[in-house]
């Protein structure tokens, strides 16, 4: 009997270790249509921070990124809280002329990531198709290429 517990002892605190750091951390995109508060608040999108550890630590930041005449401009933009738990509506609040791109970071000091997405707009509209999601913060070439990709669309 002690020959067992010198064997499994280790193995079950390995065990216990690994559901301690296991478990999901993820930035959900989603379409106001399907959240009657996001509609209410006329968001272009809605997003969503889970984290399955200490999930009330958890912060979204989005930025408008984008060029008007030519000019590189980037907008913090608020985020109006929603009913449920890290979930917010984004609505406009960058200028109606350029091209444009919202960038989403999610972080939580209990992960080492932060999960990020660069998401084009297309007028008023998300380009739901063209979302980029990345398992870290995106760079700035990255965020300059959706740009780019979305002034190119633009003249086609």
């Amino acid at each position: 009997m002690r020959h067992n517990a010198n064997v499994f002892g280790p193995i079950i605190a390995l065990g216990a270790g690994i559901s301690l750091v296991a478990g999901g951390f993820a930035l959900e995109i989603g379409k106001p249509s399907a959240n009657p508060g996001a509609q209410a608040k006329n968001a272009v999108l809605v997003v969503r921070g889970y984290a399955c550890v200490a999930p009330e630590k958890t912060t979204v930041s989005a930025t408008a990124e984008g060029v008007v005449d030519g000019k590189r401009e980037s907008i913090p933009l608020k985020l109006i809280s929603l009913s449920d738990e890290s979930t917010y509506a984004i609505t406009r609040q960058w200028p109606t002329e350029g091209r444009w791109t919202i960038t989403l970071v999610e972080a939580n000091p209990r992960f080492p990531s932060q999960p990020s997405a660069i998401v084009k707009m297309n007028g008023n509209s998300v380009d739901w198709a063209s979302i980029t999601r990345l398992p870290r913060s995106q760079s700035p070439q990255e965020i300059e290429g959706a740009l780019n990709s979305a002034a190119l669309r633009s003249k086609l």
